[in-house]
């Protein structure tokens, strides 16, 4: 997983975050939307936890590679 982390550019990782993990923009970001349904207990769904999942995952790569980044400089 590091290794593959590695290959993705941040420009990749960033485009990918803002657009597929914010789209559909209107009338809120989806992954916004998604947010709160898990705060307010509502994601049930399987669709919807699919959703959350699928929008989320850009987010979580950058995460990740920011986390390994850092990581590897001390």
């Amino acid at each position: 997983m590091r290794a593959f982390l590695q290959k993705l550019p941040y420009s990749a990782l960033i485009i990918f975050a803002l657009t597929l993990g914010l789209a559909p923009f209107v009338p809120q970001p989806h992954i916004w939307e998604k947010l709160n349904m898990l705060i307010s207990g509502e994601l049930t769904k399987a669709i919807d936890i699919f959703d959350f999942l699928f929008h989320g995952s850009p987010w979580i790569l950058l995460a990740l590679k920011l986390a390994l980044s850092n990581s590897d400089d001390e």
